[in-house]
């Protein structure tokens, strides 16, 4: 009571009193606090009660208002006193010894203000940098203390500052510094701060009290200086070098104090310190990147904790809960099971695990080239193969399935480009070289994964089909290149013949010589001319211009390769010329825009404009289509009667070629939602624009070889097959177009209608080849494009 009574007197008097110059006022108000620690008699009053909160406020406003009174990077005379004597070495001795009780919080928020307010750069200076280390090994020792609050503020100012002037970062690398200066790094590392560092290994605690000393000093007051002395002495802070023994990691302490921080059951604590890691791993400086990845711990914590949250998951989810999830962000990690009407179980672990992993995939994306690339590999090798795999590779339907729509939502939600890399190489590999029949389980995972995209059970076939789809999405070369482009490289699917002078003529007609006349050809005899379109009606459908890709020589026309695919499907198994909104022009806009997509993505690949030369192909190799390719045709050609696997789950709801009011709900797997993602599958493939893709999908006229299929020639016996079959079922037509209409919610449900699967399977055939031939179409406008 009297400690406040003596408070509110002197801020009277300081009231009334006339006021002093700048640098009497701020040596008055430190001598203040000095005098406290020689006169004081009860040293468990807690500092509130005391005027030293008061007493740093002043100095600081002081400080502050020298500055605005002076030119900027010019230093006044507080500024140079405070340096000089050590101001700051001397508070952070008493905020570690905690004397009086809550002197550590003023002293943290003392220098959070310090840096956060003063304009000039203060770290560079010994005086300032050396007990910023020291203050900094003192955040996150103790977890939930009344001073989290003011160490992740001061720990974040720090941060602040080094993002600005990233250089600073190597005045906190603190034990790398002496190997640095051994190697010649003059240039990263000032003489004055191997000095500081040298001296602060063996600092005593009478070296660290010697700023309060001094001022008593100063002020005529030397046995009081010595009995500071020995009152210090006894408050038992432990040197400096004891101080490192409580990070393992001792090279990096601002490191390790913020990944304490993190742990912090405090989540806006625990945030704010997630915050302050993502602002040092982005700093440029190359030392500080080797540093934090090699003597920290921060790769450890984020796989850890990966690891952690994934394994905390349940071993069985709903995927729709898992693709349906949202608001995931790592910084909002805030979830009320009471205030959720969408609450399933396992929701609070799954956003958990959900942003955390958002968190290090953000934090690999800002990081330094280096630091990511270490941080990514972390993740692989601890997370996704040391966890995930296992759970990938295990036999349980239900396991499988659960663990496919994690890695789905995985693939979906990363950006980084380092994550997305050790991710592919994770699903993938890392092999380059063609496929062959007998060599298809050289990378295990891949291996299964692509196998689960034909397996017994339609809804892990289903959910492994859209991994791959939003794989396939991802700006990583390899991707394609490991799936598909590898075993197309030589072009071996292809049959070779030595030109003459009369495959070098072209008929009237625009028909390449060897090409067949689709009007001439016995399975498309019912070719009628309302099927067909003329040349300037595929000039008025054409979207705007892509400019991606010169023009390739040699080109079928493209009229004749639309029409191809349009005139695959018979006219009596047509139905949707029957129903308004569901003609091809919807395809056409579609196309070109996902075109225009994923011509961004692959502008970097240097891909060829056209194909490579037969000449220098090795045709004599035996061609493999690979493995992912050959399950896609596989199930492209049990379209019509794809194995049926009932399930209660969730249902497919969105695809590209089919408009939404297309989809039926109810909510299970059937053959319909097959067949709908194996062709969605196949036309994100032929919209890439490299000229091998382009041939073997969307070419209909290429000259196979021997054996081999592409995937034209998979729907032509698809459609013979289907041509054959349609003679058995009276009233085919009319099934047929009974079964759109309920598909697109036109006409109510009602009986089963015999044949269920083949009609539903003749609808997707139908759009598909619809949604081939507007891709072609758009890819050639496209290529012909200045």
């Amino acid at each position: 009571m009297f400690s406040k009574f003596t408070s509110i007197l002197q801020h009277a008097v300081e009231a009334l009193a006339p006021s002093l110059p700048l640098q009497e006022d701020f040596v008055y108000h430190w001598k203040a606090i000095t005098h406290y620690y020689i006169e004081a008699s009860d040293d468990k009053a807690p500092v509130t009660d005391t005027n030293i909160p008061s007493h740093l406020e002043q100095m600081l406003d002081i400080l502050v208002q020298e500055e605005k009174e002076r030119d900027f990077g010019e230093t006044g005379p507080c500024m140079e006193y405070l340096l000089h004597h050590k101001i700051l070495e001397t508070l952070y001795t008493l905020g570690k010894a905690d004397c009086p009780p809550g002197m550590k919080q003023q002293v943290l928020s003392f220098y959070t203000k310090l840096l956060g307010r003063i304009r000039q750069p203060l770290l560079p200076h010994i005086n300032v940098h050396r007990p910023v280390q020291k203050l900094i090994r003192l955040c996150g020792e103790v977890l939930a203390t009344p001073t989290e609050n003011e160490e992740i503020q001061f720990l974040c100012i720090v941060c602040a500052k080094l993002k600005q002037n990233p250089y600073l970062v190597n005045f906190f690398l603190e034990n790398k510094l002496k190997g640095l200066a051994s190697k010649g790094s003059a240039s990263l590392i000032t003489e004055d701060m191997l000095r500081g560092q040298d001296s602060e290994a063996g600092q005593s605690v009478e070296e660290t009290s010697s700023g309060v000393e001094q001022a008593a000093r100063e002020n005529d007051l030397p046995q009081q200086a010595d009995d500071l002395s020995a009152s210090l002495e006894e408050l038992n802070i432990p040197s400096s070098s004891e101080s490192l023994s409580f990070h393992p990691h001792g090279d990096y302490n601002l490191v390790n104090s913020l990944l304490s921080l993190t742990k912090s059951p405090d989540g806006r604590i625990a945030v704010k310190a997630c915050e302050g890691l993502m602002l040092l791993v982005s700093l440029p400086e190359p030392a500080a990147a080797k540093c934090l990845t090699q003597s920290t711990c921060l790769c450890e914590l984020l796989t850890d904790r990966l690891a952690s949250l994934y394994k905390a998951l349940p071993h069985s989810m709903d995927p729709l809960d898992i693709e349906t999830v949202e608001g995931i962000n790592w910084g909002l990690d805030s979830y009320s099971h009471k205030e959720d009407a969408s609450a399933f179980p396992g929701k609070r672990a799954l956003i958990s695990f959900l942003s955390w992993f958002d968190y290090c995939d953000q934090l690999i994306k800002e990081a330094q080239k280096t630091t990511a690339v270490a941080m990514a590999s972390s993740v692989r090798e601890s997370f996704f193969v040391g966890v995930m795999e296992p759970q990938l590779m295990q036999t349980s339907e239900i396991g499988i399935l659960t663990s496919t729509a994690l890695l789905h939502r995985i693939v979906r939600q990363v950006t980084s480009e380092a994550l997305v890399r050790e991710m592919v190489c994770f699903i993938l590999g890392e092999q380059r070289q063609p496929e062959n029949v007998t060599d298809i389980n050289r990378h295990p995972l891949r291996h299964r994964l692509i196998e689960h995209c034909d397996h017994i059970s339609d809804e892990i076939s289903i959910m492994t089909l859209r991994m791959f789809e939003h794989l396939l999405q991802k700006p990583d070369e390899h991707i394609l290149y490991n799936l598909v482009l590898r075993n197309l490289e030589e072009r071996n699917y292809t049959e070779y013949k030595l030109p003459c002078q009369e495959d070098k003529d072209v008929v009237e007609n625009g028909q390449i010589a060897g090409a067949v006349d689709l009007e001439e050809d016995p399975l498309f005899t019912d070719l009628s001319p309302d099927t067909m379109l003329s040349n300037q009606e595929w000039l008025s459908a054409s979207p705007p211009a892509s400019p991606e890709h010169p023009k390739n020589d040699g080109k079928t026309e493209v009229h004749k390769i639309v029409n191809s695919f349009l005139c695959l499907v018979p006219d009596e198994a047509k139905s949707s010329y029957h129903v308004e909104g569901t003609g091809y022009d919807t395809y056409l806009r579609d196309a070109h825009r996902q075109f225009r997509d994923y011509c961004a993505i692959c502008l970097r690949w240097e891909w060829p404009g056209s194909p490579k030369p037969l000449e220098k192909c090795n045709l004599e190799a035996s061609f493999f289509e690979g493995h992912f390719l050959k399950v896609l045709f596989d199930r492209m050609g049990r379209i019509l009667d794809q194995k049926q696997q009932w399930a209660v789950t969730f249902r497919q709801t969105y695809h590209s070629k089919i408009p939404q009011s297309f989809h039926t709900s109810v909510f299970m797997f059937c053959p319909y939602d097959v067949n709908l993602q194996v062709t969605s599958v196949l036309s994100k493939l032929s919209l890439f624009p490299h000229p091998h893709i382009h041939e073997y999908l969307l070419d209909p006229y290429v000259n196979l070889a021997s054996g081999c299929r592409s995937l034209f020639s998979v729907i032509v016996r698809v459609v013979g097959d289907l041509m054959v079959r349609i003679q058995r079922i009276p009233d085919f037509t009319s099934k047929l177009l009974l079964v759109r209409k309920r598909l697109l919610g036109l006409e109510p449900e009602g009986p089963i209608v015999d044949h269920m699967t083949l009609l539903e399977g003749v609808i997707v055939l139908e759009e598909f080849c619809k949604e081939l031939a507007a891709i072609a179409f758009v890819k050639y406008h496209a290529s012909s494009t200045p």
